[in-house]
């Protein structure tokens, strides 16, 4: 297909794509709009189906905005079951904490400390003021609100990685720990020294065959992601003490319960360590309970903010089943359906998880940059939703592209990367004055991941001088 290219130098740039060795087996796309006219000005194979990567970001959490609105929070509920006596304090049943998926719970970018159990402190404190001193039932971490479903084809290679972990309907410490090494000369084994944080009553088994060599983190986990032990492969600097690999929970529910049992010990309530459980199945609806306290997560506004600005996974999944009321798939139906009603041709969007990270899914060009000016068009989405992507030069992703041009402070972008996929959708000022929506999309490359970024930015930097 023949570009429409409205100026010599993006000509120019397209002409040494088609001449470049390494994109001659690749497949190249992009597409911008004018959205003040709504008018594609410039284009190439912007209907041909790529893989879209973690630019994938900006149809969820933009879709989860317009259905769930930016004021949207999650509730954390606690609940009794049997009696409550206030008179001696005593629980008979069971305390069941019933998540309805908050990504939040004891997350990096919500609590002041990170390793502490802020969160569970809290609940446990609120229980204590309602005169609860003892419980004789189980403490139950409930995640039975989401279905526990991985995408199919996610691959083994991320599944058990803090980027690749499940979401859960009871979320605990972004559903990640940490593993612990010390690394030594080059060429040696490096040595898993703990993990953080730990369960009480279960083991994590680590088998590790890291080796100290190179300058970055280049380990990774491997193993059934719902599994208590894990393998880990790869690469770590050499001479490191405290040296951190992020590895996806088996349980956090039940973890979640286990911090939320220790916090009861702090402030003087007992229980039995032995009847720490989490649940994912459907609880009886029969069973009478009884509500003792309700967490509040932030708003979506700023959960979709660190979402896009930092590329998080879990959050994004998370949200796409919050959209489906819990199931991946409805979420994806969803999704589609609330695109499909503002008028896109979502033939041109196949879908099989929220974030990207799955090679399957696909869109086109076309599909995201008329999304995109669908967003700009609408005051009740564009304003957030624009907040939450990283700005050119200065943020995220974004912060090393284009440096001292143009498109610096006047671009924001959603960027997206898995292995031989890169690709940027955003908007930017140009130079004439004019709001461009625009989307571009590089597949199966053989170049660097590095070398790719380079090829697409100068394409970026020229977008801000129409």
């Amino acid at each position: 297909m023949m570009p429409l290219c409205i100026n010599a130098q993006i000509s120019s740039i397209v002409e040494d794509w088609k001449t470049d060795k390494d994109l001659k087996s690749a497949t190249l796309s992009f597409c911008v709009i004018d959205t003040k006219t709504g008018e594609v000005i410039s284009e190439l194979n912007s209907h041909q189906s790529v893989i879209p990567a973690s630019t994938q970001k900006v149809i969820t959490t933009s879709a989860a905005l317009g259905t769930l609105g930016p004021g949207y929070r999650y509730s954390t509920r606690i609940y009794h079951t049997g009696t409550f006596t206030k008179e001696t304090g005593i629980v008979t049943g069971d305390i069941i904490i019933y998540g309805s998926g908050d990504p939040t719970l004891q997350s990096e970018n919500f609590v002041k400390e990170k390793d502490t159990n802020q969160v569970t402190d809290k609940w446990a404190q609120a229980l204590k003021d309602k005169g609860v001193k003892e419980i004789k039932g189980k403490i139950i971490g409930d995640a039975s609100f989401f279905d526990r479903t991985i995408p199919g084809n996610w691959i083994w290679a991320d599944i058990n990685n803090y980027f690749g972990v499940a979401p859960c309907g009871l979320s605990y410490n972004d559903n990640k720990f940490k593993i612990i090494y010390t690394s030594k000369e080059v060429g040696s084994k490096a040595t898993v020294e703990k993990t953080i944080p730990a369960y009480c009553n279960n083991t994590i088994c680590i088998n590790s065959n890291v080796i100290s060599k190179g300058t970055e983190d280049d380990a990774f986990v491997y193993g059934d992601p719902f599994s208590y032990t894990k393998e880990v492969a790869g690469k770590i600097p050499p001479n490191k003490t405290n040296f951190e690999v992020e590895a996806a929970l088996p349980d956090p529910a039940l973890l979640c319960a286990e911090k939320f049992s220790n916090s009861l010990s702090k402030v003087g309530i007992k229980y039995n360590p032995k009847l720490v459980e989490s649940n994912y199945k459907r609880p009886d609806s029969t069973v009478t309970k009884q509500l003792l306290y309700t967490h509040f997560s932030p708003s979506l506004e700023r959960i979709i903010f660190y979402t896009n600005l930092k590329s998080n996974n879990h959050y994004c999944e998370t949200i796409l089943r919050s959209v489906g009321k819990g199931s991946m798939y409805l979420g994806i139906d969803a999704v589609k359906n609330y695109w499909q009603k503002k008028g896109l041709d979502v033939s041109e969007l196949f879908m099989v998880d929220g974030s990207g990270l799955s090679r399957a899914n696909t869109v086109t060009t076309n599909f995201q940059a008329s999304l995109l000016n669908k967003i700009y068009n609408d005051s009740s989405l564009y304003k957030i939703f624009n907040t939450s992507l990283p700005i050119a030069g200065k943020s995220g992703s974004m912060s090393n592209i284009g440096k001292g041009k143009l498109i610096e402070n006047n671009m924001r972008a959603k960027t997206g990367y898995i292995n031989r996929a890169r690709g940027y959708c955003g908007f930017v000022k140009s130079k004439s004055g004019k709001d461009l929506a625009f989307s571009v999309l590089f597949n199966n490359y053989n170049c660097s991941a590095k070398d790719a970024k380079v090829k697409i930015e100068k394409f970026l930097v020229e977008l801000g001088e129409l």
